[in-house]
């Protein structure tokens, strides 16, 4: 990453917390502008127009992100900046299944190594496009940050998945934690 004064400032300014991930909902530090960075609809973090290759460091940006309405900051107990993010911040990119039917669990890997369980309080979502059609399935990950669940993982929940009836209405979904996400109509 050259240039890359500013994000290792940024950096610096997070506590060594130890395990978990550092308490962004309690900072309100001052808004200190816009940087040149931005996460990729596939995942990839850049700065100034550089992809961010080293994982560690990627992983730790990941730890300090929070989103206000539409907008993404990295957020430290002294400092906000905005960036950008094309899609979601994080993609889901491999799935792991427990147990069948209303007593499945589903839990997914992102890109930097969260690991969530599809439930009531970590729901999937389906948006689609409404030029394509085309499905574009997310989890919630933590604080309002999704992960975009990568095609790959949704063709596993597309295998995974039952028919069930919603208010006349046959849906396709899949059972997390004795909840039922709609995936899509019956084809």
């Amino acid at each position: 990453m050259s240039g890359s004064g500013k994000a290792n400032d940024l950096l610096a300014q997070v506590p060594k917390t130890g395990k978990g991930l550092p308490p962004v909902h309690l900072w309100h530090p001052p808004f200190c502008g816009d940087i040149d960075m931005r996460i990729a609809r596939d995942g990839t973090w850049f700065y100034l127009g550089s992809p961010i290759g080293r994982k560690p460091m990627v992983r730790l940006f990941s730890t300090v992100l929070r989103r206000e309405g539409d907008d993404y900051f990295l957020v430290t107990p002294v400092e906000k900046v905005g960036i950008t993010v094309d899609d979601a911040p994080f993609v889901a990119v491999l799935l792991e299944v427990a147990g069948e039917g209303e007593s499945r669990v589903l839990r997914f890997t992102t890109n930097v190594d969260d690991v969530v369980e599809a439930s009531a309080e970590r729901p999937l979502r389906v948006r689609i496009d409404p030029q394509t059609q085309e499905p574009a399935p997310y989890v919630l990950v933590r604080a309002d940050l999704e992960a975009l669940i990568h095609r790959n993982v949704f063709y596993q929940l597309v295998d995974l998945a039952v028919m069930r009836e919603i208010d006349g209405q046959r849906w396709l979904g899949v059972w997390s934690h004795g909840e039922f996400f709609k995936i899509g109509l019956e084809p």
